[in-house]
């Protein structure tokens, strides 16, 4: 686990998008490149009586754990977030296969398309590229910045700020 701070990551990844494009394209492209991940991931299942796992929901476990240690009251935001969209993930595999992998692979390739012009705006390239954290953070990032336009968390907002 990282010993960095909400604050740090958060801070680390806005360095990579100061323009208000780049963020807005962000807040489009990354939710549907996590709804992308989820649905290519939630095949093949191994069912044990009413447990169901799949490669999906080990990867949003491990991703909720790494966000409740980092803030609880964002972790948990994102717990009820990545739950929901584990459940349209699971709704699409469930589709015949051709359908599943066109919903899987369509939205990917549409979520970075966002993701390439938001950093053509930015003149940068993404923060993954300089470190593979940012692949993490990303939907953290995109959930924080929501917050912080409906005027909530300002107190997370100030110490990115001063980072």
């Amino acid at each position: 686990m990282s010993s960095k701070s909400i604050a740090e990551h958060l801070a680390q990844y806005a360095d990579y998008h100061r323009d208000r494009r780049n963020v807005i394209t962000h807040l489009i492209g990354i939710p549907l490149i996590v709804v992308a991940i989820l649905i290519l991931l939630s095949r093949p299942d191994i069912r044990l009586g009413y447990l169901i796992l799949t490669p999906a929901n080990l990867i949003v476990f491990a991703a909720v754990i790494f966000y409740i240690r980092l803030d609880i009251r964002l972790g948990l935001l994102m717990t009820v977030l990545l739950w929901l969209a584990l459940t349209v993930a699971r709704d699409v595999a469930a589709l015949e296969t051709s359908l599943w992998l066109s919903w899987g692979i369509g939205l990917f390739i549409i979520g970075w398309v966002f993701q390439f012009i938001g950093h053509y705006f930015e003149g940068k390239k993404p923060a993954f590229m300089d470190d593979v954290m940012g692949l993490a953070i990303g939907p953290l990032f995109v959930v924080a910045e929501v917050l912080f336009m409906l005027g909530l968390r300002q107190d997370l907002k100030n110490a990115i700020e001063k980072q």
